[in-house]
């Protein structure tokens, strides 16, 4: 469940940790509410950690273990706690992105008439680029409508990691699938 952001929350109770991956070091940040921030340390636009921020892996060991899982191909959705801060709007949107399946993508026309605003494909672009908890919500899914990889805040380097990871984890799991099921 994606959360609204709630007045007043001061970032000092925020905790964070720096995790290694497939893509680089990756930035968890949250607190006690779940989990706000993904950022990817080695992209396009990593985000410091502000300085009242505690750095403490505890809180995160769920959330590693899930990325760890991700990362390996043994995890297709998250369900950590999750407290995005955002509009309402960018809510409704990033609520949709993880309706998008794993290995498959989606245009922003296509989520935007999704969250029944046919004709707000920019506005979706922008909430897209301003998702925060980035795999967790996958916006990285979200490709352009002639099917071409366009923005994406850690790069497109590492958007088209993640695609291609997704992708060959996908096609492993349904040739499994379809072997098991005949001999």
């Amino acid at each position: 469940m994606v959360h609204q952001k709630k007045k007043g929350t001061p970032k000092s109770r925020l905790q964070y940790c720096v995790m290694h991956s497939p893509v680089g070091k990756v930035l968890l940040a949250g607190s006690r509410e779940g989990l706000r921030l993904v950022s990817f340390q080695d992209g396009a636009h990593p985000i410091a950690p502000h300085p009242s921020w505690r750095y403490d892996e505890k809180p995160f060991r769920t959330a590693i273990r899930q990325f760890a899982e991700y990362f390996a191909g043994r995890r297709k959705t998250f369900s950590i706690k999750l407290h995005p801060e955002g509009t309402p709007f960018q809510h409704r949107v990033w609520q949709r992105l993880r309706t998008i399946p794993y290995g498959k993508t989606a245009s922003y026309g296509q989520v935007a008439r999704g969250i029944g605003k046919p004709h707000a494909s920019r506005a979706v672009g922008a909430a897209n680029g301003q998702n925060p908890l980035s795999i967790v919500i996958p916006c990285h899914r979200v490709i352009g409508s002639t099917g071409r990889l366009v923005g994406y805040g850690g790069g497109l380097g590492i958007k088209e990691t993640l695609l291609s990871l997704e992708r060959r984890y996908d096609s492993e799991q349904h040739q499994e699938h379809s072997s098991m099921h005949h001999p």
